[in-house]
């Protein structure tokens, strides 16, 4: 049950997580986010503060900064800040923010950004990272320079977690992860040396299922890998003992039993957890969207300009949030039946 007068939607779900795109953009070109470079006009810094204000009043614990690649967003930095001080505010909305979070591909994580975003008040990094070999992390970024680029760019993700480690964001805590989807026919071989790779650093490893989002990455159930098969596979090289999934996590957690760690997987195909799903995400250009896999959104921008009031903006958000009702995770089988045009992932941000 919910607790009285909480904004629930038409599944009594609260609002509780706000996935907001910082840009569409991307430096890279992974085949199943497919980014096509274009992107109409962001939000400005006072419609995000704003967004994310009105959000805080209506329940919302958590930000999670996405894209495209979110640190190509030039007032990141700034909007970090912003942030930061309004949570050291008691009367200020955003004192309400309980984590701000950022999902990251890392190439662009030097020392200098890192101790930039830790200063900004950020609480936890989400690397994405699809292969351990040049071979693998080009073929799952799209680069066009095969193998010696792909090298390169693990390089590069690897010296990003050293600068974020150096920066103050503890592993052991849970303040840095790495994001891997497994594609069967792509990566699946890539499955144990991820495993071994997280461990070595120290890092949470968060498995995720190919989804079929968007209509660009020619998706197929055949190439999902269940998470079922994923951990069975790392049970039989490092036995597991399961950890269950938090209440409102996309995520169920094991952890290995020589004390090696602990891997997560994200099991939308095979396991939807739709039943307590409590997020909404904008994107960079303010269209709302009650799920990953909607077909349409909501144009926020009427409500984010100058003239208008933040009870305006929470009025907005409150009826779209009451009138949400999505599951299609769990009705996968039934809307494959006919045509979609799903929102795709680089614009929704994941």
């Amino acid at each position: 049950m919910s607790a009285p007068g909480r904004l629930v939607d038409q599944h009594s779900r609260p609002l509780g997580v706000l996935r907001l795109s910082l840009t569409a953009r991307c430096n890279l070109s992974c085949p199943y986010c497919q980014p096509d470079g274009n992107e109409d006009t962001r939000l400005t810094l006072q419609q995000r503060l704003q967004l994310i204000r009105a959000c805080c009043e209506l329940g919302l614990t958590t930000l999670r900064l996405t894209g495209g690649e979110p640190l190509l967003a030039a007032d990141l930095d700034e909007l970090l800040l912003a942030i930061q001080q309004g949570r050291h505010r008691p009367d200020d909305p955003l004192h309400q923010l309980q984590e701000v979070a950022l999902t990251t591909n890392g190439t662009l994580l030097d020392s200098s950004r890192a101790q930039r975003l830790r200063r900004s008040g950020l609480d936890r990094l989400t690397i994405s990272l699809d292969g351990a070999t040049g071979a693998s992390v080009s073929r799952m970024a799209g680069l066009p320079g095969g193998n010696r680029q792909g090298e390169q760019l693990l390089d590069q993700v690897l010296k990003g977690v050293a600068a974020a480690k150096a920066a103050g964001f503890q592993p052991e805590s849970g303040e840095i992860k790495l994001n891997s989807v497994i594609q069967r026919g792509r990566n699946d071989d890539q499955l144990l040396p991820l495993a071994q790779l997280a461990r070595q650093q120290g890092l949470e490893l968060r498995l995720i299922e190919y989804m079929d989002v968007g209509n660009r990455n020619g998706w197929s159930a055949s190439e999902v890998v269940p998470a079922g098969e994923l951990l069975s596979q790392l049970h039989q090289r490092w036995p597991l003992e399961p950890l269950g999934r938090p209440a409102h996590s996309t995520s169920s957690r094991w952890r290995y039993l020589d004390g090696g760690g602990q891997v997560a997987t994200v099991a939308s195909i095979s396991q939807p957890f739709c039943g307590d799903c409590n997020r909404l995400r904008v994107t960079a250009e303010g269209m709302a969207y009650t799920c990953l896999f909607a077909e349409q959104g909501h144009d926020l921008r009427p409500w984010l300009k100058e003239h208008t009031t933040t009870g305006q903006l929470q009025s907005a958000l409150k009826s779209i949030w009451q009138q949400r009702r999505d599951r299609y995770s769990e009705e996968r089988e039934q809307q494959r039946e006919r045509v979609r045009q799903p929102a795709e992932m680089a614009y929704l941000g994941g």
